[in-house]
């Protein structure tokens, strides 16, 4: 399985969204290839992935950037929230 976490830079934000979403995955015992990435290559970086995490602000244009895809979106409200994470990887993957 691999999930990619995007923020705007694919420096700081999604850096911190990978390692809480790899801390989730842990405590559910899954394991997945989790990266991060940033807005402008969301397209390449999620062609192969089945989870896309990002902001609510972000969502939409994460959408248009990935373009035609079967990933599904999950919009994270608090990327430091390892049981809000944990919850909607475990909704989406169960």
């Amino acid at each position: 399985m691999r999930i990619v976490a995007v923020c705007g830079a694919g420096v700081g934000t999604s850096a911190i969204l990978k390692v809480n979403a790899e801390r989730a995955l842990d405590r559910l015992g899954l394991s997945a290839d989790v990266s991060a990435s940033d807005l402008a290559s969301i397209a390449a970086a999620g062609a192969d992935a089945q989870v896309i995490l990002t902001s609510t602000e972000l969502a939409t244009a994460v959408r248009a950037a990935l373009g035609r895809s079967f990933a599904e979106i999950i919009e994270v409200q608090n990327y430091f929230d390892v049981d809000e994470i944990g919850a909607k990887l475990e909704a989406s993957l169960g």
